[in-house]
């Protein structure tokens, strides 16, 4: 594949409307992009195939929901997005230029920088005397910047709200109404796919460092004593228990290791690679998604990160990385146990119980160390406060309470309020406990689904006798099919606008096209993916059949006109081969 590949993807992407830079007529912003008509279609394509691979393909499990895309502030000051969700930033100070400054230092230093503390990259700039890459200033001293953008929520100034930079914060928000509405389901994955924003410091490489995108994400909320609850777990993991997958673990990444090792999902687990069980199922899953965008095996691996890199809510964070050609590996998606922070945050900051019950087979009877008060002392001594201090005194921890009773030292409760030692005692007694409560725990796949669109589209693309074919995997295909009349003789230009309709009608996406050679248009179908085309000739007009022309081989059978529609959806979403539907051409035109 030729070294600009990058650019010749681009070029194809613009001039054809997969993607193109916003506000290109003002001069382009970045970090924004606009899809196209075709671009639209294939992220349409993506997203289908994703809610496929992790909605409907797990719907006894995962349902999806859609949250705004503006918080108020308290949300991700209780998540931590306030105070963790940074960049480092370093601003040159004779032209004013800002920069990411761990990607100044692994550019100009060739060391690697993420997850650094902004001491020690100011320290790195200093030693190596890194200055502004555009004027050869100084460079100040390395701060931390905020990537949330922030807004007002009505007029007045002090409501202060923020574009979400994930769709997450919104499922554990709504978490309890979605357990609730579930009949209490657990475990329970809530999934959405919607726009974030992220106010990137200085976005480049095109579609992979927006400051808007789309993102497909799950929150699998599960008990963490018992996280197969139900079987799920163990019938699942079942099904993917010898599917491989490439990791490098951060341990091996410190030691300088590069390659991945290659590790069965039941290896990864029982060899603790994978914290999680269910974090190693949806890497599967993710494995799996990745592998029908149209990437190999073999191009694609999780990179575990290390604790300095992980997100400040992650205990195990795993990339999914892909090789492209302008820039070697890149992520396509976040695998994150993030264990209970979230909901817990949530808890505190809102007041509110987001912990479920979880009722036992048999109630279990315990023996339990319980706080005895006088109450009827109590009653005499405090009057009005009497129950509050008897609350008070018997949700201390028994321990303590004997230790002071032992010591024949006052029981404090409040400031000036305390319970004699003779006034209290602690007893055991039998509980029969018919459930428990707990917070739950999550994992979390998160995909760019711009990414995922560009990765596709480098995938895809072929070049065959000086023409480009985008071999785009046939059911993500922007059009599934283009319908051409061999020449502009009216009786065939009606005849192909009969089977156009029949195949539009039929609810599928068909490309009409009667302008110019009949060559021009096969390579114009090729270059934008579409996956078979229908021609119209004059034999049409004799026994009503035409030709099916497959865009990867250029190979043709022919078959019967009313029986297309049916061959269109068995060679696009069907997976069969042309061969199989119909007679072949010989010599037919490329």
């Amino acid at each position: 594949m030729p070294e600009d590949l990058y650019e010749r993807i681009v070029e194809l992407a613009v001039r054809r409307g997969f993607f193109w830079q916003s506000y290109e007529i003002y001069g382009g912003v970045a970090g924004f992009y606009d899809l196209g008509p075709l671009g639209v279609r294939l992220k349409e394509k993506i997203v289908q195939l994703w809610r496929r691979f992790f909605v409907q393909r797990h719907q006894e499990l995962v349902v999806e929901v859609e949250t705004p895309i503006i918080a108020p502030a308290r949300v991700f000051e209780a998540s931590g997005h306030l105070e963790h969700f940074t960049d480092p930033i370093v601003e040159c100070t004779r032209c004013g230029r800002k920069f990411r400054a761990d990607h100044l230092v692994e550019e100009a230093a060739g060391v690697r920088a993420e997850g650094l503390t902004p001491e020690q990259l100011t320290e790195i700039i200093r030693e190596r005397g890194l200055r502004c890459p555009a004027c050869g200033g100084p460079l100040s001293e390395v701060r931390a910047f905020n990537l949330l953008f922030r807004t007002t929520i009505g007029p007045y100034s002090e409501n202060v709200g923020y574009l979400r930079p994930e769709a997450a914060q919104g499922m554990f928000v709504a978490f309890k109404r979605v357990h609730e509405a579930m009949r209490k389901r657990m475990p329970i994955g809530i999934a959405q796919v919607g726009r974030v924003a992220r106010n990137e410091i200085s976005p480049r490489q095109g579609m992979m460092r927006l400051r808007e995108f789309t993102i497909a994400e799950v929150e699998f909320f599960f008990d963490p004593e018992d996280p197969g609850q139900g079987g799920y777990l163990d019938e699942l993991l079942g099904r993917v228990a010898d599917t491989k997958l490439r990791i490098l673990r951060a341990e091996d990444r410190r030691r300088g290791v590069e390659e991945p090792t290659e590790y069965r999902v039941a290896e990864a687990v029982e060899e603790g690679v994978v914290a999680n069980p269910w974090l190693a199922y949806w890497m599967a899953v993710a494995r799996d998604f990745v592998m029908a965008l149209g990437v190999p095996y073999d191009r694609m691996y999780f990179e575990e990160k290390a604790p300095e890199e992980r997100a400040h809510y992650s205990a195990q964070t795993f990339d999914q990385m892909v090789r492209v050609s302008r820039w070697g590996w890149i992520e396509v998606s976040g695998h994150s146990y993030r264990t209970d922070y979230d909901l817990s945050r949530h808890m505190k900051y809102s007041g509110q119980d987001l912990t479920v019950f979880r009722q036992y087979e048999r109630p279990v009877v315990v023996r339990r160390k319980r706080v005895m008060v006088d109450r009827a002392w109590v009653g005499r001594t405090f009057r009005s406060r009497a129950p509050e201090v008897m609350r008070a005194v018997e949700s201390m921890p028994p321990e303590e309470v004997e230790r002071a009773v032992r010591e024949g030292r006052p029981i404090r409760v409040a400031e000036g309020v305390e319970v004699p030692p003779d006034r209290v005692r602690v007893v055991e007694v039998e509980e029969k406990i018919t459930g428990r409560r707990f917070v739950p725990h999550v994992v979390e796949p998160s995909f760019g689904i711009e990414r995922a669109l560009y990765v596709v589209l480098e995938y895809a693309y072929r070049e065959r006798e000086g023409r480009v074919v985008l071999s785009i995997p046939r059911y993500l295909a922007p059009y599934e099919a283009a319908v051409f009349p061999l020449t502009r003789d009216e009786r065939l230009v009606s005849y192909a606008r009969r089977l156009w309709r029949e195949l539009v009608e039929a609810d599928l996406y068909v490309l009409y096209d009667d302008d110019g050679s009949i060559g021009r248009r096969y390579a114009r179908a090729d270059e934008i993916g579409v996956p078979v085309a229908v021609t119209v000739d004059y034999r049409t007009l004799e026994d009503d059949t035409v030709t099916l022309r497959d865009r990867d081989t250029w190979r043709q059978v022919r078959v019967p006109a009313d029986r297309v529609v049916e061959a269109v959806r068995r060679f696009v979403y069907g997976g069969a081969r042309l061969e199989d539907l119909g007679e072949p051409v010989k010599a037919a035109p490329a």
